[in-house]
């Protein structure tokens, strides 16, 4: 049973229904460069035009601030979700107003219709109630789709959830599905791995995961403020020494916790950072002063291959060496193929998400294998951190 309602439980058969997307994509030349986000919301749009429901797309688009930047407009991604989509989307030069007031009036059954950028308004991050009523006006349901814009208590992604009898999405459904196998009510044992450069940016998603997770796996840069906190020599690596005391307090704290803290007992280093350099295997204890560990040796990989093979569930977030330059994906390549061959086998529950962690997944091939890859950011992190998510809890039923 959702704590949520979701399209099951709505109506919308000639309602205007006012649904909240995360259309913030790349945008080149004024083509989009990447529809991955626009593909993720195409079965909600389609569900809801097809049951006779008017479709009133409410998206944010870049920083605005505040203020019209033409630069900054919705249309080119309404016209490639048009096409995504195989039907018109019409297009309101505001989100509020006569202008919208007027569109929507006009809309029939099953039309699709796209407004403006809601951060040309001030009142949009401000959640201010004078634009939340005046969002809430043009629509008879609010369904919110954008679980990556879920942790702004913005007026579109929670405000709107107030006035309107709301929903999840199905995109958003299944994010909130996928999350609470991860970590919610997972199946253990729970390994999760953590990368990426810097610990001063995951410290509070340490601190929640070792007390909830067996085995907490931790790589890229990040693994070397562990190794020279422990007293390691790491060379010239990226190492946040100043945080040393931060690093043994998280692993003491899952000592006490049961948490097994998964380091690297080896280490793939170079002299220079580029792609294919020529490079040395070496143990964690044996780092040339001269060089920097940018990925994770074999020995290393393979014990993380045996805990995703002893383990039920797993979370992902940031890779385990610089994947970007060959040969330092080698471990990240790895580690994401055998996870996608034990969630294959039906043998493991795999939650993913962060930008590098999507790109490695893809670079491996793998990103449709997992149970769920998320292209959230933010919201994903914070939900990994165990902080509130503003427009989830407001459609807590």
């Amino acid at each position: 049973m959702n704590p949520f309602k979701s399209l099951d439980d709505a109506d919308v058969s000639g309602k205007r229904v006012l649904v909240r997307v995360d259309l913030n994509v790349p945008v080149q030349d004024g083509r989009v460069s990447d529809a991955t986000r626009i593909d993720r919301v195409l079965p909600t749009i389609r569900e809801i035009a097809d049951k006779g429901g008017r479709v009133i797309l409410l998206a944010h688009f870049g920083r605005p601030k505040g203020k019209l930047d033409p630069a900054q407009s919705l249309r080119p991604i309404g016209e490639a979700l048009a096409e995504k989509l195989g039907k018109p989307v019409g297009f309101a030069e505001d989100c509020v107003g006569p202008v919208a007031e007027g569109i929507v009036a006009n809309m029939t059954d099953g039309d699709v219709l796209l407004l403006e950028n809601t951060r040309f308004h001030a009142g949009e991050e401000q959640n201010d109630e004078t634009f939340v009523s005046q969002l809430a006006s043009l629509g008879d349901l609010y369904v919110n789709d954008a679980f990556s814009a879920a942790h702004r208590a913005h007026a579109s992604t929670e405000g709107l959830a107030h006035h309107l009898p709301a929903y999840a999405g199905r995109t958003m459904q299944a994010e909130l599905e996928a999350l609470e196998k991860g970590l919610g009510r997972p199946e253990k044992p729970v390994i999760a791995i953590v990368g990426g450069a810097k610990v001063s940016t995951k410290i509070d998603l340490l601190q929640n995961l070792v007390a909830k997770v067996d085995c907490l796996v931790i790589g890229g840069g990040m693994a070397n403020t562990f190794l020279a906190a422990l007293g390691k020599d790491v060379g010239k690596s990226l190492c946040e020494h100043d945080l040393a005391d931060t690093a043994r307090t998280i692993m003491q704290a899952a000592e006490k916790a049961g948490c097994i803290v998964l380091l690297p007992v080896d280490a793939v280093v170079a002299r220079e950072f580029k792609a294919n350099p020529e490079t040395q295997t070496v143990s964690v204890d044996a780092v040339p002063a001269d060089s920097m560990i940018l990925d994770v040796g074999p020995a290393s990989t393979g014990q993380v291959k045996e805990w995703i093979d002893k383990s039920k569930t797993l979370i992902w977030n940031g890779p385990l060496g610089a994947f970007e330059i060959p040969p330092f994906d080698a471990a990240t390549m790895a580690a994401a193929r055998h996870a996608a061959a034990r969630t294959r086998d039906g043998q493991l529950v795999s939650v993913a998400g962060g930008g590098d962690t999507v790109a490695a997944l893809n670079a491996a091939g793998v990103a449709d294998d997992l149970t769920y890859v998320s292209t959230a950011g933010g919201a994903f992190l914070e939900w990994m951190e165990g902080k509130p998510l503003p427009g989830v809890d407001a459609l807590r039923a």
